[in-house]
Formats: C-alpha cells, sequence, structure tokens
C-alpha cells in the first residue's frame, strides 16, 4: 500500500550543517523529522531534544526505522557514497549532502543502485531551488540577458579553520575549495549555462599544514592535501565559457561573485551558497554612450529576502516521492558536477584540457508558486 500524508525524514550526521537543515525541515508541513542518528550518540539525543525529534541514535537505527522515507546524509565527503549506498539498500530514499561522494566510480554506482532500486537520490546543493535563484534562472531563460555566452564567478578567503572546530577534514582529499565550495558554483552554472563539455585548471597551496584555531582542539597542526587556490576555465556543450576563482588562500574576503554575461546585458545573482537573499538580482544593460566614468542602466528582477534555507531539496523530493513525479537537484546532476570537479583534479595534475565524460538533460525549474509553507500532502497520494 502507498504511503500517505506527511513524508518521514532521518538525518545521519548530527554536525554543524545539520542545524540548518533542521531549522527548515522542522518548520515544512509536508516532512516530519523522525530520528536523527550520529556516530556520537550523545549529540544526536541533544540535537532532538532541541528540535523536537522523536527517536535518535546510531545510524544504523535511523536505517532501520520503519517511519523514516528519506535519509538526509550529512556525513563528511569521504563517508557520503557508503552511507548513502546503505541507505539504499535499506530500502530509503537519499538525500545528500555535497558532493556525491570523491570519486567517479563509486558515485557512479550510487545513481545506478538508486535507479535499479526505484528510489529517489537528490544531492546537494538545493540553494539553486531558492526563489531568488529560481526567478533569476526563469528570467535566463525568458531571454532576460539575450543569448548567455559567459560567466565569472569568484570565491575566496582565509579558509575555513578559522571557524571550523573540525576543520581538518575540509582540507582532506575530495574537500578543500574544489570539493567543499565548488559543488555551488559548478551546479548554478550547469542550471544556467547546461552541462559542461571540457576545463582546464591551474591550483596551488600556500601551506602544507595549518591550524585549527577554534574549539577544544585549537593549536592543534593537520596536513592540508589539496590544492587551496585554484583557476578554472569551463567550457559547455551549448556553447559559452566561465572562469572561477576558488580559494582558501587570499586574506581578501569576497564571497558569491556570479555573473552572467549574454548579448543583450549582464545579470548580477547572489552568492550560490545562499538561497537568493542578501543583494538584488540585477541586470546591467550596455551603455549607448561612451563617456568616463561608464554607468551602465541597471534593471533590477528580484529584491526580496528567501524566506527558506536548506532542505528545499529535501522538501522537493519529499512531494516527487509522493506524487511519483520528478525532483529538480537529481543525483545525475550531482555525478555531473562531481566528474567536473575530478576533471579539474586531472587538469591540474596533467596541466592539460580534460574532457568531462557525463552529461545531464536541461535542469527544470521548480514550479512556480512553489511554497515549502503549504501542506499538499495531507490527502492520500497513490504513487
Amino acid at each position: 500500500m502507498a504511503r500517505t500524508g506527511r513524508v518521514g525524514v532521518g538525518i545521519v550526521g548530527a554536525g554543524m550543517i545539520s542545524e540548518q537543515y533542521l531549522e527548515n525541515l522542522t518548520r515544512f508541513p509536508d516532512v516530519e523529522v523522525v530520528a536523527i542518528g550520529d556516530i556520537d550518540t550523545e549529540r544526536a539525543a541533544a540535537s532532538a531534544a532541541t528540535w523536537g525529534v522523536a527517536r535518535s541514535g546510531t545510524a544504523d537505527d535511523v536505517l532501520a526505522d520503519d517511519d523514516v522515507e528519506i535519509v538526509v546524509n550529512l556525513t563528511i565527503p569521504a563517508a557520503h557514497v557508503a552511507v548513502s549506498t546503505a541507505a539504499l539498500r535499506a530500502g530509503k530514499s537519499v538525500w545528500s549532502e555535497k558532493p556525491i561522494g570523491i570519486d567517479r566510480e563509486s558515485a557512479s554506482g550510487l545513481v545506478s543502485l538508486a535507479a535499479s532500486s526505484g528510489l529517489l537520490l537528490g544531492i546537494a546543493p538545493d540553494t539553486v531551488l531558492g526563489p531568488g535563484w529560481q526567478a533569476a534562472k526563469r528570467a535566463v531563460e525568458a531571454g532576460a540577458i539575450g543569448t548567455p555566452l559567459t560567466a565569472v564567478t569568484s570565491f575566496q578567503w582565509q579558509g575555513p579553520d578559522i571557524i571550523h572546530p573540525a576543520a581538518d577534514f575540509l582540507y582532506a582529499e575530495g574537500a578543500g575549495p574544489l570539493f567543499d565550495m565548488g559543488p555551488y558554483y559548478f551546479t548554478a552554472l550547469v542550471h544556467l549555462l547546461g552541462p559542461i563539455a571540457s576545463v582546464v585548471a591551474t591550483g596551488t597551496k600556500a601551506r602544507d599544514t595549518r591550524q585549527i584555531v577554534v574549539g577544544p582542539r585549537a593549536g592543534e597542526e593537520f596536513p592540508v592535501e589539496v590544492p587551496t587556490h585554484l583557476s578554472v576555465l569551463t567550457s559547455f556543450e551549448q556553447g559559452g565559457a566561465a572562469q572561477s576563482l576558488l580559494s582558501f588562500d587570499t586574506p581578501l574576503f569576497r564571497h558569491g561573485v556570479f555573473e552572467v554575461n549574454g548579448t543583450e546585458g549582464t545579470i548580477v545573482l547572489p552568492d550560490p551558497n545562499t538561497f537568493g537573499g542578501g543583494h538584488p538580482i540585477r541586470v546591467a544593460r550596455p551603455v549607448t554612450e561612451f563617456a568616463f566614468p561608464i554607468e551602465n542602466p541597471w534593471e533590477t528582477l528580484v529584491d526580496e529576502e528567501p524566506g527558506v534555507g536548506r532542505g528545499l531539496g529535501v522538501l522537493d523530493m519529499a512531494r516527487a516521492l509522493r506524487g511519483g513525479g520528478a525532483h529538480v537537484a537529481t543525483g545525475e546532476v550531482g555525478y555531473h558536477v562531481l566528474d567536473t570537479m575530478v576533471a579539474v583534479e586531472e587538469s591540474i595534475a596533467t596541466r592539460s584540457f580534460v574532457d568531462v565524460a557525463s552529461t545531464v538533460d536541461a535542469v527544470p525549474s521548480l514550479p512556480e508558486g512553489f511554497d515549502p509553507f503549504a501542506a499538499t500532502l495531507t490527502e492520500a497520494v497513490t504513487a
């Protein structure tokens, strides 16, 4: 018998990012967080108590819970594939934090396992599902900047060791600015400009070791295993190109530069690590007469705060699970972004252009008027 009503959600991983998910998932009427699991069961219990979640325990406890239909995998990147695989084999659909995995073979196997099991697999980020980003995507598709041609993105700062009490994993294989922050930027580029065809990149690291700055491990040194300053040129299947900077090595803090240039204007988008708030989405039009200083005519497309955060992708999956439809942030998109990032690593190592073998169809938008706070699953829906 098909399940009806709210979709049960189980969280695996009660670390820092889980707070952002729980803040939203406990407010969406179409889902119910029923269990939280963590290797540290005391931390899981404390999180459950804070957010009013009925049960807590280990990851295995969450996977064995009959009320859990979607497992939200918030473990470290190196564990993503193992935890997601175990959840799929337990008969649960999966939403995983980015990246989908850290190597092509295991991540591709995960996508295949979900498909053969008839289960849904979703991969963060879901920031591109925020109302601001969705409005901007529709505007670009409607011709707001003419034909999109190129993009420029930048993420730079001194690194997460200044704020994270366990920052060492963010400098390990499968992390660094490429795997930690790259998914936001490459996912957004794929949403707007289509699948990526090839990349060429350079990468360096300023130091071989770093220190944890905050928390009980403050002062502890750890190795830096990956490039921490990367410059990437990206070519798209449909034409066009992008240049991206990803850095943990710059004292200057500059997050969220994301601009797409078209034949009729440049759209300035919000930080892809947010859901569309922070500044208005605007289009710069070409000047008609040259005068210095150059002042472009500007058009504001969106000027509102998003009001939502992490968890939109889980909600979109939950509604698709009940309705039998498709969700937006799929495992296939997550794999294509991983394939791109591994190609970036290969380009750095070989000092050459590297083709991206995978591809994806055009990524759809959420339905206009998508309301995360609407109760849409109160009546019986047959899958």
